[in-house]
Formats: C-alpha cells, structure tokens, sequence
C-alpha cells in the first residue's frame, strides 16, 4: 500500500499540468461508456422485435401487418454506437499517447537534474549500471504504463460504474445475479496481487544490479582479457541472470494468472446469469419476447461486467512495474540535496591560511575514517598527504570540497567555515586533478574549457601550454577541434590526465587538490605531468596526494597519515632525519626504483 500511495503521488505530480487533456480524456471516456453500456439494450430490443416479428410473421392472420422496421432500427442503432465508441476511443487514445510522452519526457528531465544537485555519496553507494536502469528500463516501463493502461484503466472505472447504473435501471433481480461472484473474484486478486507486487518489486531491482554488473565488467573488460578472467566473469553474469530469470519467472507469473483467473470467473458468471436468468424469466409474468430480450442483456452485460477486471488484471503485470518504476525514481527525488547555507556567504580565493582543525568523520555511522586530524596550510603553501592506503587521504580531499561535511570539527578558508560558504562559490575556487581523468563527448577545446564554456581562445591556449598538452593538439589534423569521446579515445593515460590539468588551469582554482595524479602513467610521461602540476602549483594553495614520494620531495609541508590520524608532520629533510614512518616508506621506495 506504501507503494500504491507513493506511486499515486508521483503520477499525480507529473500529470497534474495535463489535467484539461485528461478532463477531455474522461469527458470522451463517459460518451464511450454510455455507448457500451446501451449497445445491450439495443441487441436486446433488436431480439425482442425479431421475436415479435416472427410470431406476426409465423400467424396468417398478422403475416400481413409483420414489420422489421423495429428491429432494423435497434440494428442501425447498435451499429452508429459501436462507430461513436470507436471515434471516442480513438481520439482518446492519441491524447493519452501525447500525455504520456511529454510527461515521461518531463520525468526523464527531472530525474537528470535532480541527479545534479544530489550529495557524492549517492553516486559512491549506487552502481552506474543501476542509476542507468532508472532512466532506462524504469522510465520505459512508466512511458508504457501510461501509454497503454491509463486510458484502460479511466475507461474500465467508468465502465464498471455505468453498467452497475445500467443493470439495475433495467432490472434489479438480475442485477444483483450478475455481480454475485464478485466478492469471489476480489478475493482471487487481493491474493494473486499482493504475491505479484513482491516479486515485481524484486525484479527490478535485481535488474538494476544486472545492469550494474555488466557495466563494471564492460569498464574493467581489459582487465579481465588481461589476467584470464572471461570464465569468471561470466560465472558472475550468470549468477546475476539467474537470479533476475527466477524473479522475473515468479513475478511475471503471479501477474500473468491474473487474466486467466478472471476470465474462468467471467465465463463462470456468464453462466450463471443464464441459468438464473432463464429461471427468473420463464418464472416471472413477462412476455417470451420482453424475457428473451432482457436474458440477452444480461448475458452480454455478464460479459462486459468483468471485461473492467479483466481489463486491468491483462495491464497488471505493466502497471507493477510502472508502479515499481515510479518507486525506484521516488527514490532518487527523495534523496536529500547538497546542503548549503540559505544566505552562503561569498569568498574570493584564499588570503590567509586554511584550517582542518579536530576533524572526525566516517562515511557511515559508527565507523570513523578520520579520528581528530589537524593540518594548518598558509596561503600559497603546497602540502602533500603521504600514507598508505585507507588511512584518510582522498577523505580529506573529499572534506575540502564539501562532498562530504564533517562530522566533528571544521575545517576553514581564512577562519570561516566552509558550511557557511556559498556551495558554487566554494566549489570555483577549488580545483581537483583526480587520479583517473574523465574526458568527455565533443572536441578536445570543449573538453578543456567544460569548467569554463565562455573562456577565450587565449586562454585555451595558455592552459594547454602550461599543461605541456599544446604542441601535441597542434600536431593533430583538426587540432583543438579534434573529435573525442572517453571510449574512443586518441590520448594516452598521461596525454588524459595533462588535459585533465589543462581543464584546472583554466578555471584558476584558488585551492587546488592533485589526487595521485601522476600514479597510472610511465616514467616519461610522469615527468611531463610533474612539470604541467608544477606550473599549476605555483602561486596557489595546493594540496597533493602521492604514492610516489619523489613527486612531492619540494613540498613546503609533508603531512602523514595513517588509520586516520596524522602521525608525522613537516618537509622532506625534517622527516627523513626523524626516522620514523615516512622515511621508512621512502627508503623502501628508493629501493624499488
């Protein structure tokens, strides 16, 4: 029921703005119902006067006298209401047809922004494969809901409503004959749904760790050639199918035997107004006639009683999964957005000195990461965290840039707490080269310039050539204009991760963060990247994370971490005479390379 009610509320809020194509929806669907619902009494007249004409007809003394002109005219009339009802839904038809493109359009868009301004911890707890699944497969089975069962289901609530005013207006007794069975039939779907919802639910669900499956498998698919791993990974693909092919089997099951169900439950009912209604008939003072009229109305109503149940129970199986779409895109709309003051306060760049001061944070609850950190980096000043892996070194690049707020502690820009700084604001003076560079669709002059559309040509150019990526662009056919996508890529690690410095340089970052920038490139290319971060470095507040110690040996301050808390402090020199942590890591390295 949570689901019911939460689905209602998202299809209320994206439906909402087409209420006057709805309203016209629900206008035709009533003509369309009225026509249904008289269609039988029409057949029924048409009965009862071919019954009449025929006893005229059968008697010498009224053979002259017989006329069909009664019943030709019930015949012509049935025929002018079957074609309205087929106008009416045609027309119908093709404006739900638009609702449900503009509106799935509108949700698509919306799923998209709102993914814009949620926190990084979403996306660092949610594979790529099932965020994709909500735009993809979610948003498919919503467009299908609506595109096909929402006319059926406003067409089969005023159905149902018309015939129950129609039956009884002509005759109360087989009315109530007619709808005996429907507590029955209640029952049967109270159970088959509630069975169905479960693993619906499931399913889509376990598709969206499907898709996840595959998209890390595709990504990693050097990888796995590499180190021999394809039996393996299909051993995982497998066990991910199988699991979807049981969930789908179950819920697509329990749905299917919905129609079936309801269909014995029709033919059943049939039945019954027959026999029942013959009873009546043959029982009561009525004419042979007006009985058989009235029985073939009733029978024809008997089938059209539960078409509105069957109906809906044939359309379950793609309302389940509308409603389970509805919920996983829920999901997302509800996910709280960055936070940041309703009044940010404005800085520009940093003048004085920045400050992590008793810092503690975890990523869940009841598992710190950092445990009470102090680092203090005067304006200007480069700083690097050295440690080994897990002990808080990307945490704290993830601190400086509000990813994540602390849990205790603050850390400050000239004594003034980043949660009170404007987000956008803090985020433009803060620049991140992160250790595996992210180029993007278009041309490598638009790849620079992403963080900065409007930037001049001088200034693409002066990044680049402090980035030591200018005279290879150059030597390109179609030069800056050279078409890329991250897949198809023409550049090396290294040449990515020099456009991704290039990208930096040209926003003019007041704090900048290099995460292990230079760990997935040779020797060559690493001295490259060394000179394009020391043109980037200069003048500005830097932070920088290393495994390789002797890309940070000229750092004003080395600072060491490990399980969480700082436990050396100072330069290169100061370090190695204490003999403690750092110069032991550095040693060790020193060996191996």
């Amino acid at each position: 029921m949570e689901n019911l009610k939460g689905a209602g509320q998202f299809f209320a809020h994206y439906l909402s703005k087409y209420w006057r194509k709805l309203t016209l929806v629900f206008g035709l669907t009533i003509l369309s119902t009225y026509f249904q619902v008289k269609a039988p009494v029409f057949m029924g007249e048409a009965f009862e006067d071919l019954a009449r004409y025929l006893q005229e007809f059968m008697n010498p003394a009224t053979r002259a006298a017989a006329s069909k002109a009664n019943f030709n005219a019930a015949i012509l009339n049935l025929v002018i209401f079957y074609i309205l009802i087929s106008i009416s839904m045609l027309i119908s038809s093709l404006i739900i047809s638009q609702v449900a493109g503009r509106s799935t359009g509108t949700m698509r868009i919306g799923l998209f922004r709102k993914m814009q301004r949620m926190r990084i911890s979403y996306f660092d707890t949610h594979s790529d494969g099932d965020i994709l699944a909500r735009y993809t497969s979610d948003l498919d089975n919503i467009f299908n809901a609506m595109n096909q069962a929402l006319y059926e289901v406003i067409n089969a609530i005023v159905l149902f409503i018309g015939m129950l005013i129609m039956m009884f207006r002509q005759n109360s007794t087989l009315a109530w004959i007619t709808i005996a069975t429907t507590p029955l039939a209640v029952i049967i779907a109270a159970v088959v749904i509630v069975k169905a919802e479960k693993y619906v639910n499931q399913q889509q669900d376990d598709v969206g760790k499907l898709n996840g499956y595959i998209n890390e498998q595709i990504t990693g698919q050097k990888v796995i050639i590499t180190n021999g791993l394809q039996q393996d990974s299909i051993k995982g693909f497998l066990k991910h199918n199988q699991q979807v092919k049981q969930t789908t089997f179950k819920g697509q099951t329990w749905s299917g035997i919905l129609y079936p169900l309801m269909q014995g439950m029709s033919l059943l009912n049939t039945a019954i107004v027959i026999f029942f209604g013959s009873w009546y008939v043959l029982n009561s003072q009525m004419s042979q006639a007006v009985g058989l009229g009235l029985v073939v109305i009733f029978v024809q109503y008997a089938q059209q009683y539960y078409q509105p149940i069957i109906s809906l129970t044939s359309l379950y199986s793609m309302i389940q999964l509308a409603i389970t779409g509805a919920r996983r895109i829920n999901e997302v709309r509800e996910q709280p957005d960055e936070v940041a003051p309703v009044a940010g306060v404005k800085i520009d760049g940093i003048n004085d000195k920045i400050n992590i001061k008793d810092v503690h944070f975890g990523y869940v609850p009841y598992k710190e990461i950092l445990h009470g950190i102090n680092i203090e980096v005067d304006k200007g000043q480069m700083v690097a965290l050295v440690g080994p892996t897990g002990s808080g070194k990307t945490t704290v690049m993830n601190l400086l840039n509000r990813f994540y707020d602390v849990d205790s502690g603050a850390i400050t820009f000239d004594g003034r707490d980043i949660r009170e700084l404007d987000l956008n604001n803090l985020r433009e003076n803060v620049g991140i080269v992160l250790q595996d560079p992210q180029l993007f669709s278009g041309t490598i002059a638009d790849n620079i310039k992403f963080g900065k559309p409007d930037a001049t040509d001088t200034q693409l150019y002066d990044a680049a050539q402090q980035a030591n990526i200018h005279e290879f662009i150059m030597s390109l056919p179609d030069k800056y204009e050279t078409k890329i996508d991250d897949d198809h890529s023409i550049f090396s690690a290294g040449q990515k991760q020099l456009i991704s410095i290039a990208r930096t340089i040209i926003t003019n970052p007041r704090l900048l963060i290099l995460d292990e920038a230079t760990s997935n490139v040779d020797t060559v290319t690493e001295a490259q990247i060394q000179t394009a971060m020391d043109n980037v470095i200069a003048g500005r507040t830097s932070f920088v994370i290393a495994h390789r110690l002797k890309t940070i040996l000229n750092a004003d301050k080395i600072v060491v971490l490990k399980d969480g808390q700082v436990i050396e402090e100072g330069n290169h020199q100061e370090l190695l005479a204490e003999k403690g942590f750092y110069s032991e890591l550095y040693h060790n390295q020193m060996v191996f390379e």
